[in-house]
């Protein structure tokens, strides 16, 4: 039997037999939220339903940081080029009828909406798993899966920065913003309701900023990785950082923040190398007073030969950086691999080299840590803006729900007023025709102001629970079921 991972904002997961039980900071239990379990039957060998408690209109599958490696989210990592191309393909799925993605270096996670929330777990867990061509059941190991309102609040989170590595790190609304903007595109893969919950996400990741002190000192993940690098570079290197001659590869935009954070540190000897000389000569202009040399990636070797420390920053989608290709110019001195691309541009054998030490995106977890402490009391401040967002969009959500009652009210009561007038117009052939537009006019305003107060109150309940009674006490008393 296997289950997915459950994640849910500030709490820690404990999984015991497919069912994860949420557990809070202070140790108290949380709802266990249960989640898809996936169990083989003796029959025809075909994957059996179990069991899944929430069954809402939205739902999340997905890893990051917390819940899987960086040489696992790598393998389902998509280019920004490609969201809109597979959410497209998850909407092909039998009963989802919407998708985004959303992929970072810290993240990968597909938001969809479907009729049968079973059904599209189903269909998009082993859709993940054929894309991957990682085996279900391993894959499973490592997703998450969030419906209703955990998936909601998740995003929210996601938008704020509250989830991210770097807490209030700004990156991802930058992120999020642009699967809103893809994904409702008019080729996108987003209808009416995720259209309306990324806008929300985009929306609360603004308030949170603007709103909070959430985003003020954040660090980054350029900064926390030239703060490893500090860390590391007199036990490794033995020299001071701003002692070191520094390589980076990649001009994109986290290799402008690597630049800027270096300088910070007095760091003097910076080597940009970049497939475009171009774009490499546009960030060195950026910093017109920093002596910034620029290389071609024909000249990436020498260069990382003739440096201390390495920052690897590339969109490649493939490693660049083999042991084979590395050993040859590693040399006898220890030098420092900094790895923060996603998917890694640093093979897994490079840690094989004696004279190299590697890291990669996971080991910033020990540099933001002493960050995070700090920032608890911001993050309380955000998520209580937060649950605002939260609630609007789920008053939405579910107001959704009640077109359909009022539709069959309103023909319902259509229907009743057209036969009782019908029933008594021979007893009305006196009347001329204006006389019988008026008899018209008035039973149609008698019906519409008896409805006005039941569906006007529909329309404004805010709790979900007593919406669902009301709906159903309505639908029993207007017999809207027969």
């Amino acid at each position: 039997m296997v289950g997915f991972v459950s994640v849910s904002a500030g709490v820690g997961t404990k999984q015991f037999a497919g069912e994860a039980i949420c557990q809070r900071r202070d140790g108290a239990p949380r709802a266990a939220h249960r989640v898809l379990v996936m169990k083989q039957s003796g029959g025809n060998g075909q994957p059996k339903k179990q069991k899944v408690v929430t069954a809402g209109k939205v739902s999340v599958i997905g890893l990051s940081h917390h819940t899987a490696t960086v040489e696992v989210r790598e393998k389902l990592a998509v280019p920004e080029a490609d969201w809109q191309s597979v959410a497209r393909d998850m909407c092909e799925l039998d009963g989802v009828s919407e998708a985004a993605v959303l992929s970072t270096c810290n993240r990968f996670e597909v938001y969809f909406v479907a009729e049968d929330s079973h059904k599209g777990i189903f269909e998009v867990s082993n859709f993940l798993s054929r894309r991957s061509g990682v085996p279900v059941v391993e894959l499973r190991k490592f997703l998450f899966l969030l419906t209703e309102e955990d998936c909601i609040w998740h995003m929210l989170r996601v938008s704020a920065g509250l989830d991210s590595l770097v807490v209030g790190e700004g990156q991802i609304l930058s992120q999020v913003r642009r699967c809103y903007e893809l994904a409702t595109e008019s080729d996108g893969a987003a209808g009416k309701v995720l259209g309306k919950f990324l806008n929300t996400a985009v929306a609360a990741g603004k308030r949170a900023r603007s709103e909070t002190d959430i985003a003020r000192g954040a660090v980054s993940i350029s900064s926390a990785a030239v703060e490893l690098a500090e860390m590391k570079s007199m036990p490794d290197l033995n020299k001071h950082l701003r002692e070191t001659k520094i390589c980076i590869l990649g001009a994109g935009k986290m290799s402008r923040l690597l630049v800027q954070h270096l300088l910070s540190r007095e760091v003097t000897s910076i080597t940009i190398v970049n497939r475009s000389l171009e774009r490499a000569e546009d960030l060195a202009r950026m910093f017109p007073d920093a002596p910034i040399q620029l290389r071609t990636m024909g000249k990436m070797l020498e260069c990382i030969e003739q440096s201390d420390i390495t920052f690897a920053s590339t969109g490649s989608q493939e490693p660049i950086l083999f042991k084979e290709n590395l050993a040859p110019v590693a040399g006898d001195e220890k030098k420092v691999l900094i790895d923060i691309s996603v998917p890694l541009n640093v093979a897994g054998d490079v840690s094989e080299i004696e004279s190299i030490a590697a890291y990669n995106v996971d080991d910033l977890k020990a540099v933001v840590a002493k960050n995070q402490a700090k920032r608890r009391a911001l993050i309380i401040d955000a998520e209580n803006l937060l649950r605002e967002e939260q609630k609007t969009f789920s008053s939405w959500l579910h107001s959704i729900g009640t077109v359909p009652y009022i539709t069959r009210l309103q023909t319902r009561a259509e229907t009743i007023r057209a036969e009782e007038l019908d029933r008594v117009m021979g007893k009305l052939s006196n009347l001329n025709k204006s006389e019988l537009l008026a008899v018209e006019k008035l039973s149609k305003g008698i019906v519409n102001k008896m409805l006005h107060g039941p569906m006007s109150h529909i329309k404004e309940l805010v709790d979900v629970e007593e919406r669902k009674l009301v709906l159903k006490n309505l639908e029993a008393m207007f017999k809207l079921g027969a």
